[in-house]
């Protein structure tokens, strides 16, 4: 493990994430919201000033070139750390408003990583600041390390190693020969899908402010929304289904979309064997919620189909938001909710949980375990998207599935004897893990929020959000003793 080579990609990183602070500046000047300007100005310059203070730190490192052989182990802890300081970073304007230090912690790694939870009691908070909560949402989205494989020069070389450290999916598929250029289409296609969601929004009669801010964190699967009712607070049909719509787009694989903008064929969504599944099991299982809404909670046709479609979506992209209080729906449509909270979106995507692509993996995996033991000497192969998957590919997936659920029954167990609530446990420690955000329960229901669970609680919360978004192998290297031998 070479230090300096750590410590130069994080202080690029850092003072990079700083310059992305100042932006919300602009929006508390023009609402006059003075000490934000401060708390916002403060983050930055603290970011700026480590960063560079850990760039400088040997000067071996500060050629375009020096972080060209950087190795697979040192990308995953430099993504590790990165994901960590920028959560501290960007609690700072919390702190500056009042927060204690757990609860801005907890806000701000809920924003980074899309999971959508907060501690927020009361919406009267500056508008600057809940810009700041959507905003971190969407650097989040697609991925901070992502976004300076784009813009910085330094990363050129290095950022194959860095780009599949944060998102160490069961595929490395990537849209051009140089990862660089894929960097940029996907931070384009993103873009552009955000400011359309934004101008849709505004079309149906919403404010610019929550339109901007609604959006980023619809296109990054985060779901923090300056309505404290989410999205149903603002009581139109037309704009849940906009909402829905760009959900639906965002637990996608962005390689794909970009794939299918650059070729303009809409077909290649059907070829990719993962979106088949993704679009066949959302339709199902709302299709399953909405025969209950109709026939056990009174709903008429339309509003079955709306309410289920956007709530199934919702909890599968691990967005989170919601379109309407599902806590007081039957506990058959509960129930049903929380299975889709296990569905997860496509891989490439901005939505968390087990990704799409590994199910299909694992029940590929069943099958020809199965038929193999009718055939012991059949000689089998699992293909996705008629491309054979390699033997450590799928071992990789296994035991991704497997480290997956053991932190989920850990964390239940533990968070249920802390809060003395096994609901609470269960819910919280699959929204936690799979980014989702609010889910059953009237506590950390939809119309709930996390500010009276545990100093604990939260601390396993924001373990479990972070260890989620980076897809728990980068973040178990840095418990291996190995990583830290400094060369």
């Amino acid at each position: 493990m070479r230090l300096n080579y750590i410590s130069d990609a994080i202080g690029l990183i850092l003072m990079d994430v700083g310059l992305m602070t100042f932006i919300p500046i602009i929006v508390a000047l023009y609402y006059h919201e003075w000490t934000c300007v401060l708390a916002f100005f403060a983050a930055g310059i603290l970011s700026v000033a480590l960063g560079d203070i850990l760039h400088k730190s040997d000067k071996r490192c500060n050629d375009l070139d020096a972080l060209n052989d950087i190795k697979r182990s040192e990308a995953l802890v430099v993504a590790s750390l990165a994901w960590i300081l920028f959560g501290l970073i960007a609690s700072v304007p919390f702190l500056f408003n009042g927060f204690s230090f757990i609860d801005s912690l907890f806000e701000a790694v809920s924003g980074i990583t899309t999971t959508g939870a907060t501690i927020l009691t009361s919406f009267d908070v500056p508008k600057s600041l809940l810009f700041w909560r959507s905003f971190i949402q969407w650097l989040g989205g697609m991925g901070i390390i992502i976004l300076f494989i784009a813009i910085l020069p330094q990363f050129a070389v290095a950022g194959r190693q860095m780009f599949f450290a944060e998102s160490p999916g069961p595929t490395e598929e990537k849209l051009t020969p140089r990862i660089k250029n894929t960097a940029k289409a996907l931070w384009v296609v993103y873009t552009v899908l955000t400011a359309l969601c934004a101008i849709c929004l505004w079309a149906a009669g919403m404010h610019p402010f929550d339109c901007i801010c609604n959006a980023m964190s619809t296109l990054s699967a985060g779901g923090f929304s300056p309505n404290p009712e989410s999205i149903g607070g603002y009581h139109s049909n037309l704009i849940i289904c906009i909402i829905s719509v760009f959900m639906f787009i965002a637990g996608a694989s962005f390689m794909v979309q970009s794939k299918v903008l650059t070729k303009f064929d809409p077909r290649l969504f059907w070829k990719s064997e993962e979106f088949r599944l993704y679009a066949k099991v959302i339709v199902c299982v709302s299709a399953l919620l909405a025969l209950v809404l109709y026939f056990q909670n009174n709903f008429s046709f339309l509003h079955s189909i709306q309410a289920s479609f956007y709530q199934v979506l919702s909890l599968a992209t691990s967005t989170g938001s919601s379109s309407e209080n599902y806590q007081l729906w039957s506990l058959d449509a509960k129930l049903i909710l929380f299975v889709s909270m296990f569905i997860s979106s496509c891989s490439g995507s901005a939505g968390g949980g087990v990704k799409m692509v590994r199910w299909l993996l694992i029940w590929k995996y069943l099958k020809n375990e199965v038929y193999r033991i009718l055939h012991p000497n059949a000689v089998l192969s699992i293909k996705i998207d008629r491309v054979v998957v390699p033997t450590n590919v799928v071992k990789q997936t296994i035991f991704y599935v497997f480290a997956y659920f053991i932190i989920f029954v850990m964390s239940a167990l533990l968070i249920s004897a802390i809060e003395n609530n096994i609901i609470i446990g269960t819910c919280s420690a699959i929204t936690s893990l799979g980014d989702i955000g609010p889910v059953l329960g009237y506590v950390i229901g939809p119309m709930g929020n996390y500010s009276s669970l545990s100093f604990w609680t939260k601390i396993i919360f924001i373990f479990n959000m972070l260890i989620g978004r980076l897809e728990i192998i980068p973040f178990l290297v840095l418990f291996r003793k190995e990583s830290w031998k400094v060369k």
